[in-house]
């Protein structure tokens, strides 16, 4: 079947009118947030890529140009080196925990290969499984049962977490970002750019068939990334025109769109409450943004572009990974050689 076009501009949804509780709420966040620091914790040979907590925030994880994972544990105040996960024959462009195991771990490679974790045996892979291309995008479905890959071809498959088989793939003749379950796992979602009118859209596909059901514009440029809250009842999308849009998942309206940001957007991450929302790009810093109005609450000034950006899934604190270039930057090229294949922490 044929996808149903959305009219543009989509009619606004019904966003909580901002009381005395979103007022106290923001001064707690701005006061607490306002005092913190980042601290860094060296993790990597080379630059990371990718940065994820684990279900509990007990373990954090992260992926590099050097070819692993690495697993550090979060206490107090801060990370301790656990252990690297080595196997994969190339950079970890991906990484993603189960959603509700706290020991399992997904990574994926630029070697075209996505390897099953258990930390509590880390010297080998549970399982390898070669991949249709080279993935870039990766997530798991809410019950842990499936993980979608979407790869630099436009291609899009499912792996059966328990029996490691891919169990269905859909080559698409647009540009796929993005991907994601929505808040029933009934649907399946994909952020794309239009190469034809630069437009960017939300392209909702029925799970598993990934037949085409809604095309929603979404920005005036690609869009790059999709996050659901934690609740599922909220979406975020980020685009090429530096915009920031927020969604009502039930009724696929939109909420309140913002930009502060100068580059693409490439990155978001809500916290664990949904009330917050960071976002990166190029700029050299990460906006953390009130959800309900898109008005600021604080930034984290950065030496370089971040990656990706994490909240912990309890507490306000902020994981990242950045673009660590020291030979672009003489002047803080010790600083910069230091810190480069770190995690960084804000909110401390």
């Amino acid at each position: 079947s044929s996808g149903i076009n959305a009219e543009w501009p989509l009619r606004p949804g019904r966003m909580v009118a901002a009381g005395k509780d979103t007022a106290s709420y923001i001064e707690k966040v701005r006061k607490d947030l306002g005092r913190s620091r980042t601290k860094e914790f060296s993790a990597h040979n080379s630059k990371a890529h990718c940065v994820a907590w684990n279900c509990t925030g007990k373990y954090i994880a992260s992926g590099s140009l050097d070819k692993t994972a690495f697993v550090q544990s979060f206490k107090e105040d801060r990370l301790s080196k656990e252990f690297s996960l080595k196997g994969h024959e190339d950079q970890v462009d991906q990484i993603a925990w189960h959603p509700s195991d706290p020991n399992m771990l997904s990574t994926v490679s630029t070697d075209k290969t996505l390897r099953l974790w258990d930390i509590r045996t880390p010297q080998k892979t549970v399982a390898c499984i070669t991949t249709k291309g080279e993935v870039i995008n990766m997530t798991w479905k809410s019950d842990g049962s499936t993980i979608a890959l979407g790869n630099k071809d436009d291609m899009v498959c499912f792996v059966d977490y328990k029996t490691h088989k891919i169990i269905a793939d859909k080559q698409f003749d647009f540009e796929v970002n993005e991907i994601g379950w929505n808040n029933t796992d009934e649907h399946f979602y994909l952020t794309s750019g239009d190469s034809r009118t630069g437009n960017g859209s939300i392209h909702i596909t029925q799970y598993p068939s990934l037949e085409p059901l809604l095309q929603i514009p979404a920005h005036t440029a690609h869009c790059i990334c999709l996050k659901f809250s934690p609740d599922k009842q909220r979406f975020a999308t980020g685009g090429a025109d530096a915009l920031i849009n927020i969604w009502d998942a039930s009724e696929l309206s939109y909420l309140t769109s913002y930009s502060r940001l100068e580059w693409p957007v490439r990155t978001l991450s809500f916290n664990h409450d949904g009330r917050l929302l960071a976002a990166g790009s190029e700029d050299l810093v990460i906006d953390i943004a009130l959800v309900e109005t898109g008005e600021k609450v604080a930034t984290v000034s950065c030496n370089a572009f971040p990656f990706c950006v994490a909240w912990h899934p309890s507490q306000n604190l902020l994981a990242y990974v950045t673009d660590d270039k020291s030979k672009h930057n003489e002047k803080h090229s010790r600083d910069s050689d230091k810190t480069t294949g770190c995690v960084k922490l804000f909110g401390l």
